[in-house]
């Protein structure tokens, strides 16, 4: 499925131990947290496999054959900037507006839950918004949305902290944004974030199995 003019830009690392999911590593060991990245951008992609205009844009810039086996038919693959996630996030959504997309998505690799549907709601939202906002409940964002450059709302978040959204929002208000809400899902990044993911996870499969 893809929509003209639409585009989602997913950031994601190469799967190297001591790297990825560090706050999980520091319960469950570097490997292990390196495995359970694994699965949960595995499942995410699995979910929106069926999406065109996707972009996998990797970290670091030597990344690419790392995560060749994540990309499905018709998605490109691009390297993140320098400099802090903020300017990263802006530099990539400044790429795909220059490239003539007119509405622009950004997710991480570290939610799971996210459906095709989530990013086509998203899409849908910017016709009639300028921002459209996922919120999670550590009180950051699984989703931003925009259908045109807004460097203000990247620039000096405190990043990794529970003020992420509260702090966009705040600049959004600013500059009179329209802006729009999706449903709140869970990023997994602590040990009590994986087990909690697990649990849905063996639920989810139990009810499948039991069909």
């Amino acid at each position: 499925m893809s929509l003209l003019g639409c585009r989602l830009i997913v950031f994601v690392k190469a799967p190297r131990p001591g790297t990825v999911k560090t706050r999980l590593a520091a319960t469950l060991g570097t490997e292990a947290a390196c495995a359970a990245y694994c699965e949960l951008a595995t499942r995410l992609f699995a979910n929106l496999r069926d999406l065109g205009d996707v972009e996998l844009c990797f970290a670091p810039a030597d990344a690419e054959l790392e995560i060749q086996s994540w990309r499905h038919e018709g998605w490109v693959l691009r390297p993140q900037t320098e400099g802090d996630l903020g300017a990263r996030m802006n530099s990539a959504f400044a790429n795909a507006f220059a490239e003539g997309y007119a509405r622009v998505l950004l997710i991480g690799s570290d939610c799971p839950e996210v459906s095709a549907t989530d990013i086509g709601s998203a899409w849908d939202a910017l016709a009639a918004h300028d921002l459209v906002l996922g919120p999670a409940r550590d009180g950051g964002y699984w989703l931003i949305g925009l259908n045109r450059p807004q460097p203000a709302l990247f620039d000096r978040i405190p990043w990794s902290t529970d003020r992420v959204l509260t702090e966009t929002l705040h600049r959004a208000e600013e500059q009179r944004l329209r802006i729009h809400r999706l449903r709140e899902l869970e990023d997994v990044d602590t040990a009590e974030d994986w087990r909690a993911y697990q649990t849905r996870r063996d639920s989810l499969e139990a009810d499948v199995g039991g069909c």
